[in-house]
């Protein structure tokens, strides 16, 4: 579950996207709390990140990156952190996650377009992109009731 959901101060700007209902999964054990971005090195506060040449699966595959408002290429600490979140994922048998929209890690069906200009487009994040790969079931703040069906 992406940890800015149940309030940690995880966001690129040190903010958080608090759902009680998600707040209260972590509070009662039944959910884990993990910012990829953070398992792959960046610090909070950082510049905001944007997936250029491509969404979470083209980044995996080497074929489009990641980069900061900056300039700075940080893709290396994007895929790091997939890879820890999954490896997490496995070590507790989850089988499904519930991830912010949007991120350039944990957007499940939409993405900011790269141009920093707060315009998306459909796609995934390098952490939602490997997290599908692997077989487990990911959903987004919005659409997390539908597996509760």
């Amino acid at each position: 579950m992406s940890a800015c959901l149940a309030g940690i101060n995880c966001k690129y700007h040190g903010g958080h996207n608090l759902d009680p209902e998600i707040r209260r999964m972590v509070a009662e054990g039944n959910a884990i709390p993990v910012c990829p971005e953070q398992l792959g090195g960046l610090r909070i506060p950082r510049a905001p990140a944007e997936m250029q040449g491509g969404d979470g699966r083209e980044v995996l595959a080497g074929r489009a990156r990641v980069v900061t408002k900056d300039g700075e290429d940080v893709t290396e600490a994007f895929v790091k952190g997939a890879r820890e979140t999954l490896a997490l994922s496995e070590l507790s048998g989850a089988g499904e996650a519930i991830l912010k929209e949007g991120s350039p890690s944990c957007g499940s069906s939409r993405v900011y377009d790269g141009t920093f200009s707060g315009a998306s487009l459909p796609g995934e994040g390098v952490t939602a992109a490997l997290l599908r790969q692997a077989g487990l079931r990911v959903y987004s703040e919005k659409n997390w009731h539908e597996s509760q069906n």
